[in-house]
């Protein structure tokens, strides 16, 4: 197979996901020549629906909240939990804690997002390259100096080389597969099951796109989101030996768990599913290396956590912003080595383990977040600021109270138990 050489970039971006998306956008934005090679052609399903508060700053900073504003997603003021019994909280309206826009989000369909994403990485003057699969990272000495892809249309293999390389190859973790880096997250072996429902029942008023979690006693946990179109996303979340402790057919089990919890069973009664069950598994996962000389990974290419508090698009669009101005300072200096990419590996670690910490908790059967914020009243808003994104500051007191909390043998029940009250968490 012949293969041809193009043009240099300052930076190489694969896959035009969030990540990809805020990587080669925010580059763009400061001069730098961007390329952005994306396998599938848009619009593509993917799931990651619900958006927190914090990614309207992101947003503000790629230029599509106006596109957002004049969008069809529907706007998503709260979340509310529902407690093994049924019973559902007050919602957690974010605008009574947060006085900013930012406090109304979106239940985004990934499909026309992710599109509105590329086509603005595209303005901003990224060469946008759709049916172009990246094969490989070329190394030169150590350092990655470009990538090797196929073009669609049998346009055989095409090397692009680049000053940088960004991996935001999502869950494929191009690099971080291939190099033997990447590592399951044993405390969170979780697997989820998930279909479209159109007809389904909505809250009324403002609490009609309200994300809900629904608890199913200590086995796991459903979520459903609101989508455009009368549409919504259902799915649970759970270890597979619960999961599938009477046979694998994913259709089979979704039914039984659905039938089982009473408030997705009130929900979707009467409802038609629209589309096929999936199955996601491994949720959780981190890769030991997040960047080296002329190379880093963005997004899901190097980390995932977990779906609970919906930080996936929003994770990987900050990271996609700190690692573009990891790479423009580097870029800017003449000579793209791993160091420069020290407090880039240093924020997006932070912003991953605070979110994951919280996570820990939320799965810990003895650990109660309502009796833990009566019992430190002066930590909810640190535990608010995680929920809704705020997670690149100290919240040190928070972790140590929780650590504590549990340690010192305080009374506690499942949260799962409990109901939220209004605006508390």
């Amino acid at each position: 197979m012949s293969t041809r050489h193009l043009q240099e970039y300052d930076a190489v971006v694969i896959g035009g996901g969030p990540a990809g998306c805020a990587t080669a956008t925010v580059l763009a934005q400061k001069g730098r020549r961007a390329l952005l090679l994306e396998r599938d052609d848009f619009p593509r399903y993917h799931i990651g629906e619900s958006l927190v508060p914090y990614t309207y700053f992101s947003l503000e900073r790629l230029g599509v909240l106006p596109q957002m504003r004049q969008s069809a997603f529907p706007r998503k003021y709260s979340v509310q939990f529902v407690s093994v019994t049924g019973q559902a909280s007050q919602p957690f309206y974010f605008y009574k804690t947060i006085k900013h826009p930012c406090a109304v989000t979106w239940q985004v369909l990934r499909s026309d997002f992710d599109q509105m994403l590329l086509d603005n990485a595209r303005a901003h003057g990224v060469d946008v390259r759709q049916g172009a699969a990246v094969r490989e990272v070329l190394m030169e000495g150590g350092r990655a100096v470009g990538v090797r892809a196929e073009l669609r249309g049998g346009a055989g293999s095409v090397t692009f080389r680049a000053r940088c390389v960004a991996d935001a190859s999502g869950r494929a973790t191009l690099l971080a597969g291939r190099q033997g880096w990447k590592r399951r997250d044993p405390l969170l072996d979780k697997i989820s099951i998930f279909t479209y429902f159109k007809g389904a029942k909505r809250d009324p008023g403002l609490d009609a796109a309200a994300t809900t979690v629904a608890y199913i006693d200590r086995k796991g946990w459903f979520w459903y989101i609101p989508l455009p179109n009368d549409v919504v996303s259902v799915g649970i979340v759970a270890d597979a030996s619960h999961l599938y402790r009477a046979g694998r057919d994913p259709q089979v089990v979704f039914d039984r768990e659905a039938a089982g919890c009473r408030w997705i069973r009130e929900h979707i009664e009467g409802a038609r599913q629209i589309d096929k069950i999936r199955v996601t598994g491994e949720f959780s996962y981190n890769s030991s290396v997040i960047a080296g000389d002329g190379f880093c990974l963005v997004g899901d290419a190097f980390a995932f956590l977990d779906p609970v508090f919906s930080s996936g698009v929003f994770l990987a669009l900050k990271g996609g912003e700190i690692a573009a101005d990891a790479i423009d300072a580097a870029l800017a200096s003449g000579d793209v080595k791993e160091a420069h990419f020290t407090e880039y590996e240093n924020q997006v670690r932070y912003g991953l383990d605070s979110f994951r910490k919280l996570v820990l908790k939320f799965y810990d059967h003895e650990f109660s977040f309502g009796q833990f914020i009566r019992a430190h009243p002066e930590l909810h808003p640190q535990l608010v600021d995680i929920l809704v994104g705020n997670v690149y500051k100290d919240l040190q007191p928070l972790f140590d109270a929780m650590e504590s909390f549990a340690r010192d043998g305080a009374p506690m029940e499942a949260a799962a138990r409990e109901p939220v009250n209004e605006g508390k968490v």
